[in-house]
């Protein structure tokens, strides 16, 4: 019997698409869905009779896992308790996206501990499992009312192209389908890229939509300093860390990014392209240091999910930015060890800007040479 195709883009209620898909798995039902990369055919991973039907209807080698699609970056940790900070790092920036994260899965609190025999040995046959949160709006909501994680794979039979359309997939497993939900053509069109990581490096084990260079971006340790205007203390503090980093790399600063290290500063109440004050490049030329290129930008959602470590002026600065993003509590520290704040020179004479950058310049050389990426 061929599955029911509900067209999403056209539903008149969203919320019964998403329903019917949540009962149809929870049921033991193999749904395909739209996913950014290409369609894919996910069962409860709770379930082993599902997983098994998966495994048939993909004709999947045991050596060749499933992915496990989970709902957020945070909850990778349930599944790897012991994810190195390189791979949190890249979870935290690429999902939802189209990249598999596969890494150890030995610790023995991980939640595939849990999930039924079959399954386990379906997502990690080797003590190791592919991790991903899909970018697609449906898939996202199905996961949030659906109990665990899906077992996942592309809807395509070994050997032949993958769907892009729900067609395609009606015409390759349709009659072996529940469910296809059809959600137009994917954005991207092409697999995910897959990455593995253990430790501090990584290896990226197929490409896919995310290019080498892209990974090798979203891979860098960030360091991010923030202050009200971004016109003083926190592009000193940068281009202090830059010079500071560099030194202990032993590299140019413009070559920081290739060496896996990116820093920045912003500000919580800064506009969009203007410069440093003249009094704070003063200040840093006594370094032999340059601000002439900076640009001032607002503290972003972007910055602060990719930045590995902010570091605030004031408390007043991190109360403002936990209070907006609290999930980064762990990552945002005051830039004065003692818990003090670095007072803002702004309106102030020479002398009081010469005073903030000493004070700066300290600050991070203490906090770099804390720092290990």
């Amino acid at each position: 019997m061929p599955a029911v195709m509900i067209d999403v883009l056209n539903a008149e209620d969203w919320r019964d698409v998403i329903h019917r898909a949540v009962q149809s798995l929870a049921e033991g039902g193999l749904v395909a869905f739209p996913t950014e990369t290409v369609y894919g055919v996910a069962a409860s991973a709770l379930d082993e009779d599902a997983v098994g039907r998966l495994l048939k209807v993909k004709s999947r080698k045991k050596a060749k896992p499933l992915t496990l699609a989970i709902k957020s970056a945070d909850e990778a940790l349930d599944y790897a308790p012991d994810l190195s900070p390189l791979a949190q790092r890249l979870a935290r920036r690429c999902w939802p996206g189209p990249i598999t994260l596969v890494v150890d899965d030995s610790h023995p609190d991980s939640l595939v501990r849990r999930l039924p025999p079959k399954v386990r040995r379906a997502v990690s046959p080797e003590n190791a499992i592919g991790l991903r949160v899909p970018g697609h709006q449906v898939i996202l909501d199905v996961m949030r009312m659906l109990a665990g994680p899906l077992a996942l794979s592309s809807a395509n039979r070994g050997g032949r192209p993958e769907a892009v359309t729900a067609p395609e997939v009606a015409e390759c497993l349709g009659d072996r389908l529940d469910l296809i939900l059809d959600g137009g053509r994917c954005r991207y069109g092409q697999p995910s890229s897959v990455v593995r990581v253990q430790g501090n490096e990584y290896e990226i084990l197929r490409q896919g939509v995310v290019p080498e260079r892209t990974v090798q971006r979203y891979a860098s340790f960030m360091i991010l300093f923030v202050c009200t205007g971004n016109t003083c203390r926190s592009p000193m503090a940068e281009v202090f860390c830059r010079d500071l980093v560099a030194r202990r790399l032993g590299c140019p600063p413009a070559q920081l990014e290739e060496r896996g290290v990116s820093i920045r500063s912003a500000g919580i109440a800064a506009l969009t392209g203007g410069q440093a004050t003249a009094e704070a490049a003063e200040s840093v030329r006594s370094w032999g240091l340059d601000l002439a290129g900076h640009e001032t930008q607002p503290l972003t959602e972007p910055l602060v999910r990719h930045a590995d470590v902010i570091f605030a002026m004031t408390r007043a600065h991190r109360e403002t930015i936990l209070a907006q993003w609290p999930a980064a509590a762990g990552r945002t520290k005051l830039l004065s060890r003692d818990g003090g704040d670095v007072a803002d020179p702004i309106g102030g004479d020479h002398e009081r800007y010469r005073r903030c950058a000493e004070q700066l310049h300290t600050e991070v050389a203490a906090r770099v040479g804390e720092l290990q990426w």
